[in-house]
């Protein structure tokens, strides 16, 4: 198996029978990880609301939000690829930027002048206590591997988990088709 170590701008695949709700066939990417604990975004999971509907000052309407976890789910976060545009966000992996000024990202989406690919916003995070993310990844919940940009911005959520095991090569890829639930094959 391949052996990933945990840190800033790994992947978590959700393993294809991992039946937590909150996490089945999910991709995380992992912002942090120290011995304090870990935190990400689930970055294929669209939450059922917009921008604009979240956020009043927002007049773009449609820019989807995703379900970055099940820890406060009241706050917006965004990772984005736009360093000159976006200050004070923090530069995760080469290509992969976490926060910024938020005041200034509303007044750039309200102008039209952000790419609006180079943007993802998340409701919530999914977060570990120290020790609980390598439990998790010895109970074998989750598949670690090395993420890229282009992965992590895919416009096509519903395609995300599946490329990243596909991305594993095809000892992996398999797993890909496999159905939710093999009972009811």
């Amino acid at each position: 198996m391949l052996m990933v170590s945990l840190a800033p701008g790994i992947l978590l695949i959700a393993d294809p029978f991992l039946k937590d709700p909150n996490f089945a066939r999910t991709v995380i990417f992992l912002c942090e990880n120290d011995e304090k604990g870990s935190f990400g975004f689930v970055i294929n999971r669209l939450f059922d609301q917009t921008l604009d509907s979240l956020i009043p000052d927002v007049i773009y309407p449609g820019i989807p939000v995703y379900y970055g976890g099940p820890v406060q789910v009241d706050t917006i976060h965004f990772m984005h690829q736009l360093p000159d545009q976006i200050q004070g966000g923090m530069q995760v992996v080469p290509g992969v930027y976490w926060g910024g000024r938020f005041d200034d990202v509303v007044e750039l989406i309200n102008k039209g002048a952000l790419d609006l690919r180079k943007i993802k916003f998340f409701i919530g995070y999914s977060g570990w206590t120290g020790g609980q993310l390598e439990e998790e990844l010895k109970e074998k919940s989750w598949i670690p591997s090395e993420s890229t940009p282009s992965l992590v911005f895919e416009p096509k959520e519903q395609q995300i988990w599946q490329l990243a095991l596909r991305n594993l090569g095809s000892n992996f890829a398999m797993m890909a088709n496999f159905p939710i639930d093999p009972s009811l094959n």
